[in-house]
């Protein structure tokens, strides 16, 4: 829990301060006295005035957001002298330019994390495929599970190497929510020579992007070795002779090729709400002997499944991927765009009715996120963080009018007509999107709480 707490602390004032930052430097550079700097609203918690310098930094007691306060006639007096400092009283591209700055920043910093975990180098699974679910999209390919994908592709796309299962999950994330055809050039298992397989995106129905998702396309995990790990004292693993190191060749009449369908034959060994007993075909220290295996059934919400109290699959075969300095950075910058566009294609979506609701989500799922990823090490940290960057930078440049994005509007229209915004069309829109911002924050919420707590 005080992890979970610190890593989201940590997140948002990070990306709060390298968001405001970005108008602050801007502003600074075009000449607009900035009063004052904040991480947060609120009571101050620490506020300090570098000596010669014309802005407060200050720190406040709620984290959830930040603002940059600069001179400006509208919001009070400005002395005739300081008039040339003002923000209103620059040129439309100055205004623009502050503006934006800030999710330009936040976009940079995705950037330059993206490029450090590629610098750095991470351990991703093998892209060799566990078998797949019964009656998915891979499934109907002809993908049988073991296979290594060496070449995948968008569409009509060029074939380009996949370096990991991480490449191949993001490259089927697009896919599926894109409705693009993925081609895979795989070589079989044992090595039995390549093969291209086209998976066909369009059986999907991708407005909810949850796991149920990759359940769809069939490709859950990568492939592991169907070996058993601990065996519980006293469980249905113990009882039925099985140890710790057994590589499970057969379960009944079906062929196990992997941790993943092992684990699904232990599941479906229920008849009704009672264990089904199945002879299991295993390897043992270079013997093959058959022993039958009874389960216990659990019951779970809906159904009741077979577990036999035992690990079950071995960990997946792992590959290094790194990038020298050039290749690290443009992957930065690649994986942030693609990001981006599929942020926006997803909130699109989501305003037309093709993609759900439910796909929003708010502060105490990013939490979440924050404390699982950080547990998971300093790279996947980065990612996440890199992430919500993304997330953030591309929300702030939506034409709402309570964001970065509603302001640009306005300065868009004030370059097309010469003249700004009235103040009567300024508030009515300020109060309509507020108005879509709180709806927006509520579904977020309800979101959350459901996840979490449903």
């Amino acid at each position: 829990m005080l992890l979970t707490i610190a890593a989201f602390i940590v997140a948002l004032g990070l990306l709060i301060a390298v968001h405001e930052y970005g108008h602050y430097r801007v502003a600074v550079a075009c000449g607009v006295k900035v009063l004052r700097f904040s991480v947060g609203f609120g009571k101050p918690l620490l506020r300090w005035q570098p000596q010669g310098s014309p802005t407060e930094f200050v720190l406040g007691a709620f984290p959830l957001g930040g603002y940059v306060r600069m001179l400006d006639e509208r919001e009070a007096p400005v002395p005739a002298e300081e008039r040339h400092l003002a923000f209103n009283t620059q040129p439309l591209r100055s205004r623009a330019a502050i503006v934006a700055a800030g999710p330009v920043a936040n976009l940079l910093l995705a950037v330059l994390l993206y490029s450090v975990v590629n610098w750095n180098g991470v351990e991703e699974p093998r892209a060799i495929l566990a078998s797949p679910v019964a009656g998915s999209v891979a499934q109907s390919a002809g993908l049988r599970g073991g296979e290594l994908v060496e070449r995948a592709a968008l569409g009509a796309e060029d074939l380009e190497p996949v370096r990991s299962f991480e490449d191949l999950r993001w490259l089927l994330t697009r896919g599926a929510l894109e409705g693009l055809n993925v081609r895979l050039d795989v070589q079989s298992a044992h090595g039995a020579g390549h093969r291209e397989v086209v998976l066909d995106m369009s059986r999907i129905d991708s407005r909810e992007a949850d796991a149920q998702l990759f359940r769809k396309v069939g490709i859950l995990g990568p492939w592991t070795r169907p070996v058993l790990g601990e065996v519980m004292a006293q469980s249905a693993a113990e009882r039925s002779g099985l140890r710790q190191g057994d590589v499970v060749l057969k379960v009944g009449q079906t062929d196990v090729v992997d941790g993943q369908q092992l684990r699904g034959l232990i599941r479906q060994s229920v008849r009704g709400n009672e264990p089904l007993v199945q002879p299991w075909r295993i390897e043992r220290g270079g013997q093959v002997i058959t022993l039958d295996v009874l389960p216990e059934a659990v019951a779970e919400p809906g159904s009741t499944v077979g577990r036999i109290g035992a690990y079950v699959g071995a960990a997946p075969e792992f590959v290094t991927v790194d990038y020298g300095l050039v290749d690290g950075l443009w992957g930065g910058v690649v994986k942030t765009w693609d990001v981006s566009l599929l942020t926006l294609r997803m909130m699109g979506r989501m305003v037309i009715g093709e993609a759900s609701l439910k796909n929003l989500s708010g502060p105490l799922t990013i939490a979440d996120y924050a404390g699982r990823s950080a547990s998971m090490g300093l790279t996947q940290y980065l990612i996440f963080l890199a992430l919500i960057s993304v997330s953030l930078g591309v929300l702030n440049l939506l034409p709402l009018p309570v964001l970065d994005g509603g302001h640009l509007m306005y300065y868009l229209w004030e370059g097309v007509t010469g003249k700004g915004v009235s103040d009567a069309w300024m508030e009515r829109l300020q109060r309509g999107g507020v108005a879509v911002l709180l709806v927006m924050m509520s579904i977020a919420l309800f979101n959350d709480i459901t996840r979490l707590f449903g």
